[in-house]
């Protein structure tokens, strides 16, 4: 069967994709909340449900499952799993925090399918633009497009994969369990104090206290061997210098007092409140200047390889685009004057600026593969921020729209991509993003309010860093109350990593590509400062082992070390998720 003749939009590709989408969208609330970064779950998806389909195919339960179906089903799945764009790991926490606003599930659900929705329909528009009158590369769609081809031309190895990713997810939930409920897993650490000479903590302190151990975890050490060396060292080097250097520093000049005198006691929560400063800045200018100069023009030479690639079918979608744009638009106008109490013209302001903003995440997205959301929420910030100074629930909830936008259009241009490849109807791909946005909102929702039922005492806390959170909350109050409110000596170190992340980003240019492997990421440098030093170490262990793996054992880490780093994540966080219900519920 050719793949212009094979099914596509079915019942079980759509039910599949939802499926998938229910177990894979609190992995990425999960992680979010944990670390700041979740990952692009459409291998995954695909991965796995070809070997569920293969194996009833092979017990004569089912027919063959399709390359096209496939796509339906990664398109759907991925498309769920982006749901944390909407806001659930960032703006809308940050809003409980420095509002105390807190919605209902119901109206939870609601606001982030609109913001969502609306991606989808800019996305949708963009489709002639940038895949087809001038395509851009989106390297993460064509990634996607070549495991799936590569799955269906060789269904042994993706079967191998499948059960490699299923183990993986075995062991790590049974981690996350036993930690969690038998035996706790103990976290190594150095013994000893390191002295002061302040007088407030004259006793020293322990390593624990600035958050120096080792973490067992799973999900940690599985990010860290995705996430690759550069990015791990990255993270240990910034975690040396924050909480190893500048933590002892601050508290012996007096500038953070120490937390309560017990050696095995986490001062996470006291250091954070001035680290977070630096950090912050480290990761809005390392992200914000790149995105910056993303809006140059695309390069002739990859416009041409990138012509060369086989293209799908282009379908005449007349007025359609243009009456979902509108409805969308409406609801997310309605939406922002229904929940928050916006003004009308802001809550219309949010509109154009959520669809500018989409659109250059999309080009930056297209050629990069990796989507600025992060720079996206801080841009507009900035922008409504200008525009309705001292209001930080309008600045949070209107750059949440544009967040959510710009998330949703990359995830659907990376679908469109992997469609193109394979002759995909792109009509159906909406279709099924819109089922997917529908799943992840309510799955998503539920899931945060199950991990997070009370923000103000749960937050920027060691389970929970919240390190995305913590960017919109400093940007928000810095907004309204303007810097005077920051200490002169953090505000000092504000500067300095403003520097750094300019030095950082000029080398990143202009540097020889062998040098930019050894130099250090801004965002992972400034994300060291707000997360405990204990993940930073977990995570670069991981990518410690993931290199050594690819260096000694290539062939065996090109098959399975993706597909077991994958398992290791979903396997801790739905453990992790489903511990949180439980204890949510009483049983526990």
């Amino acid at each position: 069967m050719t793949v212009k003749t094979q099914p596509e939009l079915t019942l079980r590709a759509l039910l599949t994709g939802m499926f998938l989408g229910i177990l894979l969208t609190p992995c990425n609330i999960y992680s979010g909340l944990k670390i700041g970064w979740t990952f692009n779950m459409s291998i995954t998806a695909a991965l796995l449900s070809f070997g569920f389909w293969t194996l009833l195919h092979q017990l004569t339960i089912a027919k063959p499952w399709g390359l096209l179906e496939s796509n339906i089903n990664q398109t759907a799945a991925s498309s769920a799993a982006s749901i944390i764009s909407g806001g659930l790991v960032a703006p809308i926490p940050a809003l409980a925090l420095v509002s105390n606003i807190e919605l209902p599930w119901y109206q939870l659900i609601i606001w982030v399918f609109t913001v969502s929705f609306f991606g989808i329909w800019v996305a949708y528009f963009l489709l002639t633009p940038f895949l087809i009158r001038s395509p851009l590369p989106l390297p993460a769609g064509v990634a996607t497009a070549q495991v799936m081809q590569d799955i269906f031309s060789k269904g042994h190895e993706a079967l191998l994969r499948v059960y490699a990713l299923g183990l993986a997810a075995l062991g790590a939930a049974l981690i996350k369990i036993t930690d969690s409920y038998w035996w706790t897993i103990p976290r190594l650490t150095l013994p000893g104090t390191v002295s002061t000479s302040g007088a407030s903590t004259a006793a020293g302190y322990s390593f624990k206290n600035l958050t120096f151990f080792l973490d067992p975890s799973p999900l940690l050490i599985g990010f860290g061997a995705i996430i690759g060396p550069r990015i791990g060292i990255s993270l240990l080097v910034g975690a040396v210098l924050s909480w190893g250097i500048i933590g002892p520093e601050i508290l012996n000049q007096g500038w953070v007092l120490p937390g309560q005198n017990d050696p095995t006691a986490s001062w996470f929560p006291e250091l954070v409140g001035w680290l977070l400063w630096p950090g912050v800045t480290l990761m809005v200018t390392a992200s914000v200047g790149p995105f910056i100069l993303m809006l140059l023009p695309l390069n002739k030479t990859k416009q041409v390889q990138q012509d060369t690639l086989p293209t799908g079918p282009v379908y005449h979608r007349g007025k359609l685009v243009y009456a979902g744009l509108m409805v969308a638009c409406c609801l997310v106008v309605g939406v922002q004057m229904w929940l928050f109490d916006t003004d009308f013209y802001m809550a219309l302001l949010a509109v154009p600026l959520a669809f500018i903003l989409a659109v250059v995440a999309g080009r930056v997205v297209g050629e990069t593969g990796i989507p600025p959301i992060g720079a996206i929420g801080q841009v507009s910030q900035l922008s409504m921020g200008m525009a309705a100074p001292g209001n930080m629930t309008t600045n949070l909830t209107t750059a949440n729209v544009a967040g959510g936008t710009a998330g949703q259009c990359a995830d659907l241009l990376n679908d469109f991509k992997v469609g193109r490849i394979i002759h995909a109807n792109p009509l159906h791909q909406v279709v099924a993003q819109c089922i997917g946005v529908l799943t992840g909102s309510i799955i998503g929702s539920l899931t945060y309010l199950a991990l997070i039922p009370d923000p103000q005492a749960m937050l920027i806390s060691d389970n929970w860093p919240a390190p995305a959170v913590v960017t919109w909350q400093a940007v928000a109050e810095t907004l309204n109350v303007g810097l005077s409110a920051i200490p002169l000596n953090a505000r000092l170190a504000m500067l300095a990593g403003v520097v750094a992340s300019i030095m950082l980003m000029l080398a990143e240019r202009h540097l020889p590509a062998k040098v930019v492997r050894i130099v250090p990421s801004g965002p992972a440098l400034g994300l060291a400062f707000v997360i405990p030093a204990s993940i930073s170490f977990s995570m670069f262990l991981g990518a410690a082992i993931a290199w050594f793996l690819r260096r000694y054992a290539l062939t065996w880490s090109q098959r399975f070390l993706i597909a077991i780093a994958s398992g290791m994540v979903a396997g801790e966080s739905i453990a992790g998720v489903g511990s949180a219900i439980l204890q949510l519920t009483g049983r526990y």
